[in-house]
């Protein structure tokens, strides 16, 4: 399966399982950005249940229309910090969180000025700590049709991803039952080196 996909700020677990089980994967790098898409938010577990965490952006005042790869983070105040507190009252106490800690630090500490740069860092983090050999190419024009390509473009906006997927045990699963499709950190964070073959199996 090829499949063309939007890279987003560590994705869903949908989006994680069509790359897991993608034979090629071309990222759409050339499309305008849509606010209140998974292109600069996340959702996790907290201890209150679902719970955002938004990348603030700039938004241009020229351009009614920017491409995703021209998106600039806002930088008045500190959201990594604030993002990993989340993450940290989230997943402190889950199987796996102080294991993957180091390895996905850097993104909370190192500046950014460009969103599809983070998000590009994102996965590959993700993907080294699943031990998944991730390859892709990225688009250079944006195509409304993706002509020989499976087109996973929509996960990148939650409302319109109905994946149902296979329920794992969660932190706070007894306190508020299973969550379905949220980042793939809570998946990586509660089934560690078990994620990868959940991903594989996953229907989309």
């Amino acid at each position: 399966m090829s499949i063309l996909i939007h890279p987003a700020y560590f994705p869903s677990i949908s989006t994680f399982a069509a790359m897991a089980q993608a034979e090629t994967i071309t990222f759409e790098m050339d499309d305008n950005f849509q606010k209140q898409t998974n292109r600069n938010r996340m959702y996790i577990y907290s201890p209150n249940g679902i719970q955002l965490l938004n990348i603030p952006v700039k938004h241009s005042r020229e351009h009614a229309h920017q491409k995703t790869r021209d998106i600039k983070l806002e930088t008045a105040f500190d959201w990594q910090k604030q993002h990993f507190k989340s993450l940290e009252a989230a997943y402190r106490s889950s199987p796996f969180f102080e294991y993957f800690e180091d390895a996905i630090m850097p993104i909370f500490e190192k500046n950014y000025m460009f969103l599809m740069d983070l998000n590009l860092e994102t996965i590959d983090i993700v993907s080294r700590c699943l031990k998944l050999d991730l390859k892709y190419t990225n688009t250079t024009e944006y195509f409304k049709d993706a002509s020989g390509l499976k087109d996973f473009r929509y996960l990148a906006n939650g409302k319109k991803d109905n994946a149902q997927l296979e329920p794992y045990t969660q932190v706070f699963g007894e306190k508020h039952g299973f969550l379905n499709n949220l980042s793939v950190l809570d998946l990586l964070f509660n089934e560690g080196r078990h994620a990868l073959d959940y991903l594989k199996r996953q229907r989309l």
